[in-house]
């Protein structure tokens, strides 16, 4: 499987203009049907996809092209009550998820804090005139988060729309916050 951003359209895009890698080879994936329904997980509830196909056009590998199982919006609630100091069975638990899930997200950002400190950093002082940066917080992960809030009002600010912070985090990140390979050195600047 192959974790891809939540824009259906983007995705068929990048997969039309072959600019999608098999995982395996690197070579250029293509459409090829779709897989079986699925449901993802928000905090009110699901909502079911038909998740996409591809084929590489180099090994003749199959990969699906799928999004997480839970929305952003869960995945960064147990980002931002880790970074307040909760352990991933009590944020599992408040957050009606699977402690290892949750284990995994918490893991996989923990790998990441600076690198997603320095992507949101750099993103609050392009959306805003004057960016209010934010100090140090107490530890890279309240660092990090703190710079995503940022960024995350900056956008707000500069676009006159109000949308929930991990949206925002979503779209920078192409819905590759937790994927192997993000932040690429171009993200970090």
């Amino acid at each position: 499987m192959l974790t891809v951003e939540t824009d259906t359209v983007a995705v068929e895009e990048r997969l039309r203009l072959g600019r999608l890698a098999c995982p395996g080879c690197a070579g250029v994936l293509a459409g090829w049907g779709r897989a079986r329904a699925r449901t993802v997980r928000g905090p009110d509830g699901g909502v079911r996809v038909v998740p996409r196909r591809s084929r590489c056009m180099g090994c003749r590998a199959t990969h699906v092209l799928v999004r997480r199982a839970d929305t952003a919006t869960v995945i960064g609630a147990a980002i931002a009550a880790r970074a307040s100091g909760g352990g991933h069975r009590g944020i599992a638990e408040r957050l009606g998820r699977p402690p290892g899930t949750v284990r995994g997200w918490l893991r996989r950002f923990g790998t990441r804090v600076e690198a997603v400190r320095v992507v949101f950093t750099r993103w609050c002082r392009a959306l805003a005139p004057d960016p209010v940066l934010p100090g140090p917080a107490g530890s890279g992960w309240a660092d990090a988060v703190a710079a995503v809030i940022a960024a995350a009002g900056a956008f707000m600010a500069r676009f006159c729309v109000e949308v929930p912070v991990w949206q925002v985090v979503s779209a920078v990140s192409a819905g590759r916050l937790l994927s192997p390979g993000w932040p690429t050195p171009t993200d970090q600047g």
